[in-house]
């Protein structure tokens, strides 16, 4: 039924949950797991005066080695289950990198971690959870781990 499945991952303590889904419907559809972090070019790239160049050069250097590091230890717990895997990181917006990975790797399912956070949180902030359910054409399972008041 599932040939691809995509993790992306955040670091987050929402996708817990997520890894375990993932690693699980890997495992039993005897599937290849895609897991990939998206370098989100928002966070280093907001200002745009000169004078912060430098550091934000080191701000990304050091959120896309937290990412390869990411990838890897999900990566190395599912070759520790008998898991094919491929570990990705790229730099973008992530909604727009996990929906454009969906497609480029012909991904069957992703199954991607969400804080179980208020409507008003969401309605303020948004999710990349909501944004990639909402707008993939491909299955999309949302693994919900509570947050603590």
């Amino acid at each position: 039924m599932y040939d691809r499945i995509l993790l992306p991952t955040d670091m987050s303590a929402g996708v817990d949950r997520a890894i375990e889904h993932a690693i699980d419907a890997a495992r039993r559809y005897d599937a290849e797991l895609h897991v990939l972090y998206v370098v989100d070019a928002e966070a280093y790239s907001s200002y745009p005066g000169d004078e912060y160049v430098h550091e934000f050069e080191g701000l990304e250097t050091a959120l896309e080695q937290a990412g390869q590091e990411a990838v890897e230890s999900i990566t190395d717990r599912a070759l520790e289950e008998g898991v094919d895997t491929e570990a990705v990181v790229r730099h973008g917006v992530p909604h727009e990198e996990i929906l454009e990975y969906m497609d480029e790797a012909d991904i069957d399912l992703t199954v991607i971690g969400s804080k179980n956070r208020s409507g008003q949180y969401r309605r303020l902030l948004g999710s990349v959870a909501d944004r990639v359910a909402n707008m993939a054409e491909r299955p999309v399972t949302i693994v919900k781990t509570p947050v603590e008041a």
